[in-house]
């Protein structure tokens, strides 16, 4: 056997052996969003059946009608993007302190602390939430200082305080990741260079952390375009997203071809967003942070 028919060899039997590593993955991506997402867009073009649900047929109507759901589309388009805002102020301090100016040996009980409400269940912390800004919560102890009855629940106030509490860890940790990561002789050289607090931070630490800062807002926002319960408990029927939209075609309604229409919205809606982070990441570097 020549040496040009063993690399031929070698190179096919490296690509069988890949695609049978990548088979399981494959099939798991397939049958689980592919196939689901087909038949979200073959709804999307029905019609609603007498008793609900779908009846085939084609047409275009139902995404005409998509602006008939805008106030869904308005409030998670703004509350949404608000939402990550405020994560991101939030994380990032918390994020570098972590990473720079805690010591090792008391960096991992603190890193336990911002993960431990992931240990209760979302919904049993939603309704603590509910009760903090409810009538006898909040509102309540300032009436009883003097100060006037203040609406906190049902309000978009409420449901971005659920945002934060309940997505503010997501934020965190890959921010964390790409501090940790950061080279201090960096920092240090800059500092000898004559550069202040701020020029560090603006032409060092910022720049390096951009991949984790970037990762972090994607997680929360991509998160955020189909939250239902947050706007469901907190924002009480009064301010709804997109998902509060879709359980009401699909489970109330039985709108499924509207509510297929909708979600297929959404979907174009997150294929843009998705487009832009990985234009944002190459921007960086091509630099992406794991979140292990």
């Amino acid at each position: 056997m020549t040496i040009e028919a063993a690399n031929k060899k070698a190179a096919s039997t490296k690509r069988w052996l890949t695609a049978f590593l990548l088979a399981p993955s494959a099939l798991w991506f397939l049958f689980l969003l592919v196939l689901p997402l087909c038949v979200v867009v073959v709804y999307s073009f029905g019609e609603r059946a007498p008793t609900g649900g779908y009846q085939a047929a084609f047409t275009f109507a139902n995404y005409w009608n998509i602006p008939a759901r805008l106030t869904a589309f308005k409030n998670t388009l703004i509350l949404a993007p608000v939402g990550t805002l405020i994560c991101l102020l939030a994380g990032y301090p918390l994020a570098y302190y972590l990473a720079v100016k805690v010591r090792q040996k008391n960096r991992l009980l603190l890193l336990i602390l911002v993960i431990v409400p992931f240990w209760t269940s979302f919904l049993i912390r939603t309704y603590a939430w509910m009760f903090i800004l409810g009538r006898r919560g909040l509102p309540s102890i300032l009436e009883w200082l003097g100060l006037p009855y203040l609406q906190m629940i049902n309000t978009p106030a409420a449901v971005l305080t659920g945002i934060v509490y309940g997505y503010l860890p997501l934020m965190v940790f890959p921010i964390y990741v790409s501090l940790e990561k950061l080279d201090k002789r960096l920092l240090e050289a800059s500092d000898d260079l004559g550069a202040n607090a701020l020029g560090t931070f603006r032409q060092v630490t910022l720049p390096l952390s951009a991949p984790g800062v970037i990762t972090g807002c994607m997680l929360v926002f991509i998160l955020l375009m189909g939250e239902y319960l947050i706007p469901q408990m907190l924002g009480g029927g009064k301010v709804f997203f997109i998902g509060n939209a879709l359980v009401d075609l699909f489970l109330q309604s039985l709108n499924w071809p509207y509510g297929s229409a909708c979600a297929m919205g959404l979907v174009i809606i997150m294929v843009v967003t998705v487009s832009a982070y990985l234009k944002a990441t190459r921007a960086t570097g091509g630099r992406d942070v794991s979140l292990m």
